[in-house]
């Protein structure tokens, strides 16, 4: 995620804390500062520290889900309004999806009882004068943090997509239908709840605001994930990759690379090896940057993405775009029986193949499908 810091890594999973997250430290400190000098900023400070050390707990309890049916997690990310552990994959199986789910507030309800019974008494989260006083310096710490968890597993658990009581709601509908069709309903509910939290937040919390903003975003991203994953259900690799493009020798330096960037509209360059198959590729981002830090002279091997995978031309375009989430890389090549690349994948053209298919008649087949 853009403007995140890294702080660590976990079992091959990156920590990393989005800097609107340190501003909303040092904006509480103050706040805390002129309410009760150094002392209150101090504890108030800590103690939302405190609360998103149990947000981490909370994702790495996803991510260790996911891990164990062979999900990997490449980041988790720390924001204002809580954390976002990114799967490689989400899992499409209903009960993995609702094991990874649950994982989350499963670590919170461990949490709040841990702190209960070190607490030693009695404390009941559900009654509202008791979130009143959370500011209150008699009660304790660790009685607020407490609190806090199980407010963070009931607000997780309301079937807003794509909260983590929304993907339980997908992973049941699952069961009785297309997945894609249960992630459109999730996502539904999702931003239906969203319009209620942001209506909330005009008249209450305007944090609520940021909430329905987080969730209704979220929600219309699986959506369209999902859209995607239905097209493609029905598509080989053939039918949606682009097969007019210019290819790099594994030869060529960056001067070469930006000649073709210049006279063709590719943001995406593949490069081939001596026998005509695919070494890597070669981003006009990446391109741009490595012209700009080492001049012209580089060689485009140094540059490239190499982890590339590739697709015989006439495999199930959504076992691609699967493949294609799972290696993060910035396109796919397709090649013939011969490992010779004919066609590439893109982010691009995946796009224009959603714009495309959203004007069809349901069901329909493209002219120019038959035409070939």
């Amino acid at each position: 995620m853009s403007w995140s810091i890294k702080i660590g890594k976990i079992a091959g999973t990156e920590l990393r804390i989005h800097v609107t997250f340190l501003l909303l430290l040092a904006w509480l400190g103050l706040a805390y500062y002129w309410q009760g000098g150094a002392d209150a900023a101090l504890s108030g400070v800590g103690l939302i520290v405190a609360i998103f050390g149990c947000v981490l707990l909370h994702e790495l309890g996803h991510a260790l889900a996911a891990r164990a049916f062979g999900i990997r997690t490449p980041d988790i990310t720390l924001l204002p309004i809580g954390g976002v552990a990114r799967l490689q994959r989400i899992p499409e199986h209903p009960l993995q999806e609702i094991v990874v789910a649950l994982a989350g507030p499963a670590v919170n309800v461990l949490i709040a009882l841990g702190l209960f019974a070190a607490l030693g008494r009695l404390v009941d989260p559900m009654q509202a004068e008791h979130l009143r006083q959370l500011d209150d310096p008699r009660i304790s710490g660790l009685a607020k943090l407490a609190t806090v968890n199980v407010w963070m597993v009931l607000f997780n658990l309301l079937p807003a997509f794509p909260m983590d009581g929304g993907r339980v709601l997908r992973a049941v509908l699952a069961v009785f239908m297309r997945h894609a069709r249960a992630t459109q309903i999730a996502a539904r509910v999702g931003q239906g709840m969203a319009f209620l939290f942001g209506l909330a937040g005009l008249f209450g919390n305007p944090m609520l605001l940021f909430i329905a903003l987080f969730i209704y975003l979220g929600a219309t991203q699986e959506a369209a994930v999902a859209e995607i994953k239905e097209i493609a259900h029905n598509l080989s690799v053939a039918d949606a990759m682009v097969t007019n493009f210019v290819t790099l020798d594994d030869r060529a330096t960056l001067a070469d690379a930006v000649e073709a960037l210049l006279r063709t509209s590719q943001h995406e360059f593949p490069v081939l090896d001596g026998r005509g198959q695919l070494a890597g590729i070669l981003t006009r981002d990446d391109m741009i940057a490595a012209f700009r830090r080492n001049g012209p002279t580089q060689p485009v091997t140094e540059v490239m993405h190499r982890r590339v995978p590739s697709v015989v031309a006439d495999a199930p375009f959504d076992e691609a775009f699967r493949r294609m989430q799972e290696c993060e890389c910035p396109a796919l090549a397709a090649v013939d029986g011969g490992g010779r690349v004919i066609g590439l994948v893109t982010p691009e053209n995946i796009g224009e193949m959603m714009m495309v298919h959203s004007v069809l008649p349901k069901g329909g087949v493209p002219s120019w499908r038959t035409a070939r």
